[in-house]
């Protein structure tokens, strides 16, 4: 570098990786630290449910749980925390409403819990950095207390997943770092 590169060069500034790590900014293969574990993100998706409202989605593995953790900013910033349920577990009469009505019962029991439908919506789902996304069909409840809520999606005509969850807060997660190689998507 001559003295005329060192004068001349451009105050670029690049933000300090290691100082700005943000939850919503997290990519796959970074570690975050929740509920006394230390998590690897392994995937990172979003939801577009149309109208600029878009959920974020990371999995997230400890040694021995897994995770999904989702991000939507309407109103105000939402985060919540998932574990896929198997979907035999709910009512067998839940699959059979939804194909002979197009919509699931207004309420829905689970672990001796009764959730009531508070949204519904189809969207598209984009896994990782894929360009084209899957259809879905999502119905969302919730306990009369609001703590938890019970989540069913229909993909296709016949393939239906579940999961439970509740809300947490962005302060509850700690000690984001970034990992090896395997960082290339970001949301």
């Amino acid at each position: 570098m001559g003295w005329k590169d060192f004068f001349n060069k451009k105050n670029n500034p690049e933000k300090d990786s290691l100082t700005d790590l943000i939850l919503a900014g997290l990519k796959t293969g970074y570690y975050v630290d929740w509920d006394m574990k230390t998590w690897e993100v392994v995937s990172s998706s979003w939801y577009n449910w149309g109208d600029n409202d878009i959920t974020y989605e990371w999995q997230l593995k400890s040694v021995d749980d897994t995770v999904y953790l989702e991000y939507q900013s309407d109103d105000e910033e939402y985060w919540s925390i998932c574990r896929k349920i198997d979907f035999g577990k709910l009512d067998p009469g839940i699959k059979k409403h939804i194909l002979d009505h197009g919509d699931p019962p207004e309420e829905i029991r689970y672990n001796n819990e009764t959730y009531y439908l508070e949204e519904s919506g189809g969207g598209h789902y984009f896994k990782d950095a894929d360009s084209s996304g899957q259809e879905l069909i999502s119905w969302n409840y919730e306990d009369e207390e609001g703590n938890n809520f019970l989540t069913i999606e229909q993909w296709g005509e016949n393939r239906f997943e579940a999961s439970f969850g509740f809300p947490v807060e962005e302060y509850q997660f700690t000690d984001i770092l970034p990992g090896g190689e395997k960082n290339e998507s970001s949301l």
